[in-house]
């Protein structure tokens, strides 16, 4: 497996001389001050990707969202003139949370006609507005067109829905920046088939980002899985990417493999030859289109896949064989987040490929548990802080870029608090 081109420089890292090559200092991995300063600074200031439109196909259709790191919890909701919007999940009578059901830290979702306080039933419409409130007359000039549920930016992006509790950010396409405009036109609408997955993970939120920004650890941590002489030949001459970019705090790597069907069928299993799938998906691609410009960047021949990091929190997944991969990473508190990975397939036409999309999921599954095992182990050991500072190679540049770029954030706002 021979290396691919770096740039003139020599080394990606070279490529983006800003990064530096000093050894990178984990301790905003383990400083819970750190931790408070990055939710302000970060996770309330930045566009958040919540889920996509198809979650809301009609009028009155609804979903909330937990946001622990941000304080707060959201409603998602498509109104009557077809128009998504979000508000904070709060009653303007005296706080309860409006919409949940059993269990009011579980998020739920439905549809419709307006929404009602449990707590003394007030109601809103799907707009926000406040429509009723119980017994009226006995309070002292209520106007309810000053009472309406507190909106929050929203803002649609290729059928994703993302949210920002800053009221003066930028626009939405603004930030996604180069990026999400060479994505634009890829068939996200047509993959409607999806399964999901979350799991409660004990390190901080940007070291499994670290894991997945990175293919050096594939054939020593996933050898058990891949076949045997294939990880050594990787062992022996490194896993490097076709290609790495940063803009300004996004990132993205383009990489080699997941061609389908792969070329040689018995490095394979025999339950991914019958149903010409595996973890890079379904061999038979359902539907054919022309790449977006930002896809597969330089045009490589042996292109398997893009991953691009939206900071903070949202990285997407596009694979050669035609179906998407989202993950996100929810920080809970300094040393623990909630990861969700969600694959999208165009919906299959009979029952092979129906379970070709399983075995997909299934076996993604299998490789997210080996990369979330690490972790925890890694967590502990950072917050011993017997060592502070590790040395990165050029193949993890971008792990070298998410740190600096969270360190920007928060250093430009505790500057502005002075």
């Amino acid at each position: 497996m021979p290396h691919f081109a770096k740039p003139a420089e020599g080394s990606w890292t070279a490529h983006y001389p800003e990064l530096g090559t000093s050894p990178v200092d984990y301790r905003d991995s383990v400083d819970p001050a750190y931790y408070e300063a990055e939710r302000e600074a970060v996770f309330k200031r930045t566009w958040l990707n919540v889920g996509r439109v198809e979650r809301l196909p009609r009028t009155g259709s609804y979903f909330t969202r937990e946001l622990a790191v941000a304080d707060t919890s959201l409603i998602l909701v498509r109104g009557k003139d077809g128009q998504i919007r979000a508000f904070h999940n709060i009653c303007r009578h005296r706080g309860n949370k409006l919409v949940w059901n059993d269990f009011p830290a579980a998020e739920t979702a439905g549809t419709c006609r307006q929404f009602t306080c449990k707590y003394h039933a007030w109601r809103y419409g799907l707009d926000g507005e406040l429509t009723f409130i119980q017994q009226e007359d006995e309070f002292f000039g209520v106007d309810k067109s000053q009472y309406g549920l507190k909106a929050v930016r929203c803002e649609i992006w290729e059928g994703f829905i993302f949210v920002n509790l800053d009221p003066d950010a930028q626009p939405l396409h603004d930030y996604l920046g180069r990026f999400a405009k060479g994505i634009e036109g890829y068939p996200f609408d047509q993959m409607t088939q999806v399964t999901k997955y979350r799991a409660n993970v004990g390190s901080n939120w940007k070291l499994f980002i670290d894991a997945f920004a990175e293919f050096y650890h594939a054939p020593v941590l996933h050898a058990k899985q891949a076949v045997q002489d294939e990880s050594r030949k990787l062992m022996d001459v490194g896993y490097e990417s076709l290609h790495y970019d940063i803009d300004g705090p996004h990132s993205m790597q383009s990489s080699w493999g997941g061609m389908a069907p792969p070329k040689d069928e018995s490095m394979v299993k025999p339950i991914e030859r019958k149903l010409r799938s595996g973890l890079f998906g379904p061999w038979d691609r359902p539907i054919e289109f022309e790449l977006p410009s930002g896809v597969n960047p330089v045009r490589h021949k042996a292109w398997g896949i893009d991953s691009f990091l939206f900071f903070p929190n949202f990285m997407l997944l596009l694979w050669a064989p035609n179906w998407v991969l989202t993950y996100h990473y929810w920080p809970t508190s300094y040393n623990t987040h909630i990861f969700e990975g969600a694959l999208y397939f165009v919906p299959p036409k009979n029952a092979r490929e129906r379970l070709g999309q399983e075995l997909a999921a299934v076996t993604f599954k299998e490789y997210a548990l080996q990369d979330g095992n690490t972790l925890e182990a890694t967590q502990t050991m950072l917050e011993s802080q017997a060592v502070r500072e590790f040395p990165l190679n050029d193949q993890e540049v971008l792990l070298r870029h998410l740190h600096q770029t969270a360190h920007g954030f928060v250093d430009d706002y505790l500057r502005q608090k002075g």
